[in-house]
């Protein structure tokens, strides 16, 4: 009696410790479904960005094989068309030529046929009157039935004839109107697409013609002396605010001496501020390049297209060059790529003068990497200030990683663990599964070596090794 009270109490203990193994062992079923889950949809994100790229690329290969296909298809109607007009022509020549062949040997064989005819009548009659007179009425019937029979055979030749060149006739002649209406209509297409195209040419001719007007009024805007200096001011500023801050230049900026220099560049030391000055000498240059001018008039234009760039060399060099205030050198700016090619490849003498005079003469184009450098030299500057900065935030930023690598190191040990206690509850829940089948097929109580002890350790394994 007391053992099977102790069975008892066995089995209810086991009881309670198998549904709180069978609720952890489901909750851990759910997490790791919600895990799946989760990389399937993941998985499946992947998978839609990448159809929508393959998709992409089609497009564009389907967009490339429709221009290539329509460029193939106009250059075969161009040479189509040209062919049908070929052919055209072809067919009238040899249709005219077939019917004045065959209207040629209709006549000669009437003509042959009146000619036999003739000659046989003539034949028999002779024959006729040179014979009895029963033999020539015999041959005279017998010439006549002959006459007739070779009449109605010839009359029905040439109405069958006649029959079967009226038909290859209209066959021909149907034939050569489809294919004329089809070059008509081809043509008028042509004629059509050919208009559009005109069309075309005109807008394009007009918006030439507003632009010839634009270059007129961009032409008298440079024959003014201050417009042309008004152009390079504008020019100057364009190209300065687009690669400079605000804060590293002044337009129209006024220096110790009352002159105002069209921009000044501050930059730091030992540079220190640059003045930058907008010229423009076009008349005399002009007059160089004009060969219908002379040679003696381009050379008195070169003389004074040097003198000009030397005054506006020496005009910077002792205006905008201060000492203490300005650096030792001055930029002079030439709007006009011609001109500052011209000066470079033809008169170095002027280019040595202005580099004596600490000038540097640029163009829109060289002014740009001269004003790059400077952005870098300030950018720079800013990046030495702010390396003290850098360094603290870099310092913070180490730190930081510290701190997440233990975390993760940490997040790992209990994943790793997580997973280990996985395997044991699931090693312990196939355990439970086959005792269960064991109770059900009434195998325990045929074993007498299983002792409530051993299912009592048993169990306490199954706790211990369970996730607290």
């Amino acid at each position: 009696m007391l053992r099977c009270v102790d069975v008892s109490r066995t089995v209810i203990g086991y009881n309670a410790g198998m549904t709180l193994q069978l609720i952890q062992c489901f909750l851990l079923l759910i997490v790791i479904a919600m895990l799946v889950w989760q990389w399937r949809t993941q998985q499946h994100t992947a998978q839609q960005a990448l159809a929508q790229l393959l998709s992409q690329q089609l497009e564009e290969k389907h967009r490339l094989m429709m221009s290539e296909m329509h460029q193939s298809l106009n250059q075969l109607a161009d040479r189509l068309q040209h062919l049908n007009t070929d052919q055209q022509d072809r067919l009238r020549a040899q249709l005219s030529q077939e019917l004045t062949a065959t209207r040629e040997a209709m006549q000669a064989l009437q003509v042959a046929q009146r000619d036999h005819l003739s000659q046989s009548g003539e034949q028999l009659s002779l024959s006729l009157r040179q014979g009895l007179s029963e033999q020539g009425m015999l041959q005279q019937n017998l010439l006549k039935t002959a006459l007739q029979t070779t009449t109605q055979t010839l009359t029905q030749s040439i109405e069958s004839l006649t029959k079967v060149v009226d038909a290859r006739l209209e066959e021909m002649s149907g034939k050569v109107s489809i294919r004329l209406e089809e070059g008509f209509k081809k043509t008028n297409e042509t004629f059509v697409s050919v208009m559009e195209r005109l069309a075309t040419i005109d807008e394009a001719q007009k918006k030439i013609d507003g632009l010839s007007v634009n270059m007129v009024s961009l032409q008298e805007l440079l024959g003014d002396k201050r417009s042309r200096g008004a152009y390079g001011e504008v020019q100057l500023e364009g190209l300065v605010r687009n690669v400079l801050p605000a804060n590293s230049f002044a337009m129209q900026h006024t220096l110790s001496n009352g002159a105002r220099v069209d921009c000044a560049l501050f930059l730091p030391e030992p540079t220190g501020t640059v003045a930058v000055d907008s010229k423009f000498p076009l008349e005399n240059y002009h007059r160089m390049i004009d060969s219908s001018l002379g040679e003696i008039v381009q050379a008195q234009a070169s003389k004074l297209f040097k003198a000009d760039i030397k005054k506006h060399v020496d005009d910077i060099s002792n205006k905008y060059i201060i000492a203490n205030e300005t650096s030792d050198g001055a930029v002079m700016f030439i709007p006009a790529e011609a001109v500052f090619a011209e000066i470079h490849a033809y008169h170095g003498d002027i280019v040595d003068y202005a580099m004596q005079k600490r000038v540097w003469l640029v163009s829109p184009t060289t002014l740009m990497a001269v004003l790059n450098t400077a952005r870098a030299v300030l950018k720079d500057v800013e990046m030495r200030k702010q390396v003290h900065i850098i360094k603290d935030e870099l310092g913070k930023l180490s730190k930081d990683f510290d701190r997440f690598d233990t975390r993760m190191k940490k997040l790992a040990d209990n994943i790793r663990q997580a997973h280990e206690n996985a395997q044991d509850v699931h090693i312990s829940s196939q355990k439970i599964s086959r005792r269960f089948a064991q109770i059900e097929k009434v195998e325990l109580a045929q074993t007498t070596s299983l002792e409530p002890l051993d299912m009592l350790e048993e169990l306490d394994d199954i706790e211990k090794s369970s996730p607290t």
